[in-house]
Parts: C-alpha cells; structure tokens; sequence
C-alpha cells in the first residue's frame, strides 16, 4: 500500500515522503496513529501543490534576504550610547541596541541573528556580521557615538 508520511517515522521516511508499505503496517499501525495517509490520487496532487507552494516561499525568501543584504553592505548606522569622554562608553554597546537602531531604518532584525565579533565598549566604528538565513550573511558597518 502507498502511503504518503504526516510526521518523520523512524527507520521509515520524513514527512511529506511518498512510499511503499505492507497493507497491514499501513492498516494497523501508520493509520491509526495519523502517521501518514493513504496515497489516492487527490493526496498525491495535494502532497505536490504544497512542495510546490514551499519552494516558492523559500525562493521568495531567498530573493528578500539578498536585498536585505544588498542593502545592510550600503548602510552605516548610527548608535548613540552614553559615555564618559575620551571615547569611553559606560557598558557596551549590545545587540538589541543595533536591532532597534536597524528598526528605526525600516529593517526588521532579531538581535539573534546580528553577532558581534568582540564586545564595543569604545566610541568609533566597528563592522558587525548579520545573518540572513539561507546562508546569507551581511557585513554592516556601525558607527558608536557618544551622547546623553
């Protein structure tokens, strides 16, 4: 019997897989549990429209990311942070700071994705890595000024 898998079976396939499967294994077991389903004409179409329907959300993705990036390499941004003269700043400069001053320029970041490679605890200019999915990353160039 053909069956079309709803969750990764073990020693059997990953989701979304199409395979081939004794009629009892089917009957007793994947069915009732709701591992998979029967693989009918209709389920088979449905199975392809949705891989479809994820390529092109991973394309799209994609496609986004790479404008993202595209537009991180032009930026430089600008933090502000308290200091306490001769380019000293009371703490350092964390990622959410970045996040939200990258929000203020209309691009949406979780703090997560921006890493810092050595903490910033001095005025001046740094570069920071963004990571975009998809193996994209970014490098963005941040600029600290001290302020109140």
């Amino acid at each position: 019997m053909k069956v079309i898998l709803l969750q990764d079976v073990k020693g059997k396939g990953k989701k979304g897989q199409m395979l081939e499967v004794s009629d009892g294994y089917a009957r007793n077991f994947m069915l009732p549990r709701k591992l998979a389903i029967e693989a009918t004409p209709d389920a088979i179409n449905t199975m392809r429209m949705n891989d479809k329907a994820a390529q092109e959300r991973i394309a799209r993705e994609k496609a986004e990311a790479m404008e993202v990036s595209k537009r991180l390499r032009e930026m430089t941004l600008t933090v502000t942070a308290k200091g306490g003269g001769n380019g000293r700043l009371f703490g350092s400069v964390t990622n959410q700071e970045i996040a939200d001053a990258l929000a203020k320029n209309g691009i949406q970041l979780d703090k997560r994705k921006i890493q810092i490679s050595e903490p910033i605890k001095n005025a001046g200019t740094y570069t920071v890595t963004c990571k975009l999915g998809y193996e994209i990353s970014a490098p963005l160039t941040v600029r600290i000024v001290e302020g109140q």
